[in-house]
């Protein structure tokens, strides 16, 4: 706990030049309170902070508008938290480009590490919470949002030890010019997460941002914007100084836009679907070139060849495409097997599709929870009737599960062709499409037939096999013999229409530092 005092008075010390006029604008109200007491269906109970996090304090909207956010699984509300607008991302700039200007960007990275340390130590202690608020709010089954919060603390830490290896270097040019090449900050970012795995998103992001001494306005996605703001807590505890980390709940044709426009944003980190990447991208460069990252859509192939352990391999189509109910942006959701095992993992595939535990998240033997929102729900079914007509089979699956709860059973369809909608198009829900193929050669050409290069699967007993397929692929993550297994030091992201940049890793660096080269001349001593 001494760390902790420490970092909390240093980061006060350093905040003694912000303007004070910052502090009254936010002095906002309104009848809806900052912070509301949920009781879990665990029974336990924890207070859920509603307003926007600007300035390291909770604080009402200036429109004081809130929206609702619904429990996915049971269709019942929630709470409401506030609605941030044009006016209230002007703020959380303000904030935090004054907290660029301070020693947290400029001054020893240890001040950096030190916190983020303390912030990995607190979402430790908070665990559990931070993973029911992911079952809460997303629908994700109980045991796959406590793996989510083991990656957080994780990938934290990871950017706690970053923080003082931002390194530059020196040129030798020779002796007349002293060269040195210095890495620093690019100032405030902006950064607009996804609902499918918000607090991990929220991690991606504002780990290595802070680790690099830049600042950040972080907009949380619509329907599932309580993890973050519960975080939000921790990161003030942490010694987090005030203006570095600014969280805003709202909708992306408002508040996002907002963000992608800001001429005081320096970059913008976005995950999401393809045409909103577009867009941001769009807005991004009309408004002042700001620096961007995007991780993007995917319809990612999971290969299976004759010689591979099928028991095995099936195990990783479950978890390739039904893991976090399919709403995953590197999903296998393109099956592939060859044709001397096709059969018999198609069979075991349906079984294993048709075994698995739907229904309560909070239940830890529950595998696959709900989808998160209607919408989602909706898309998948629809997509299901378009496979019908386009002539695929359906093995299993495709249809509502329960009446109430938006959850759908884990579906399959066989007999595709890559023309096919089913074949060609993101769904983000738990559903494969799968194919036979005969050789190598096929089976890259099948899979690198998509606009999408996220990630790929391959499952051979041969080294000789997983290398050839492996370099072959256009993708940005190729797992041999496993599937949706991330590391936090194994950088993340796509190829093609999948994205630019990366998370996680060495490599998430890059995308919050800019390089600043100082070529100095040098006299001779007069005597």
């Amino acid at each position: 706990m001494s760390m902790l005092k420490t970092a909390s008075k240093l980061a006060g010390s350093v905040q003694k030049s912000q303007n004070s006029s910052l502090n009254s604008a936010m002095r906002c109200y309104s009848t809806y309170p900052l912070s509301k007491t949920i009781t879990l269906p665990t029974g336990k109970t924890y207070e859920q902070p509603t307003g926007l996090f600007i300035n390291n304090e909770f604080v009402a909207s200036n429109q004081h508008k809130t929206f609702e956010v619904i429990n996915p699984s049971t269709e019942e509300e929630i709470c409401h938290v506030y609605e941030a607008r044009q006016d209230d991302v002007e703020l959380a700039v303000q904030a935090a480009d004054a907290a660029f200007k301070t020693e947290w960007s400029h001054g020893d990275p240890a001040i950096r590490a030190r916190a983020l340390n303390n912030l990995a130590d607190l979402l430790e202690a908070h665990k559990e919470t931070l993973a029911a608020i992911e079952t809460l709010d997303n629908g994700k089954a109980l045991q796959l949002a406590q793996g989510d919060v083991a990656l957080v603390i994780n990938y934290i830490r990871s950017c706690a030890g970053w923080a003082d290896k931002v390194n530059g270097t020196l040129v030798d040019t020779g002796s007349n010019y002293l060269n040195y090449i210095k890495r620093e900050p690019l100032g405030v970012c902006g950064q607009i997460i996804p609902w499918n795995f918000p607090l991990l998103m929220w991690s991606w992001k504002i780990g290595p941002a802070l680790a690099a001494g830049n600042t950040v306005v972080l907009k949380t996605a619509e329907s599932t914007p309580l993890s973050a703001l519960y975080a939000a807590n921790l990161v003030k505890e942490a010694g987090v100084p005030k203006g570095v980390v600014n969280i805003v709940s709202g909708f992306g044709k408002i508040t996002g836009e907002a963000i992608a426009t800001h001429p005081k944003i320096k970059k913008i980190a976005f995950t999401g679907s393809t045409g909103t990447g577009r867009h941001i991208m769009k807005a991004a460069a009309e408004s002042n070139l700001k620096k961007v990252t995007l991780e993007l859509g995917g319809k990612s192939p999971n290969i299976i060849f004759d010689d591979a352990n099928i028991k095995k391999a099936v195990k990783n189509l479950v978890l390739g495409i039904f893991y976090n109910s399919g709403e995953v942006c590197c999903a296998g959701s393109r099956v592939y097997v060859q044709a001397g095992v096709y059969d018999e993992v198609l069979e075991e595939f349906k079984k294993a599709a048709e075994t698995l535990k739907i229904g309560n998240p909070f239940d830890l033997e529950t595998f696959q929870g709900s989808q998160t929102s209607q919408q989602q729900l909706d898309k998948i079914l629809g997509y299901v009737e378009t496979g019908k007509k386009e002539g695929a089979t359906l093995i299993t699956g495709g249809e509502r599960a329960g009446d109430k709860g938006f959850f759908v059973k884990p579906t399959i369809f066989a007999d595709v062709n890559d023309d096919m909608k089913i074949v060609k198009e993101e769904i983000f829900g738990p559903f494969a499409v799968i194919s036979k193929f005969k050789t190598a050669d096929e089976v890259i050409e099948s899979a690198n037939n998509s606009n999408f290069g996220l990630a790929a699967g391959i499952h051979t007993e041969s080294l000789n096999t997983a290398n050839y397929v492996a370099n072959k692929l256009e993708a940005g993550t190729i797992w041999v013999n496993t599937y949706n297994d991330f590391h936090q030091s194994v950088p993340f992201g796509g190829y093609k229409e999948s994205g630019m940049g990366r998370e996680m890793g060495q490599q998430a660096l890059d995308n919050y530092t800019q390089w600043k080269a100082v070529r100095i001349a040098l006299d001779k001593p007069k005597n």
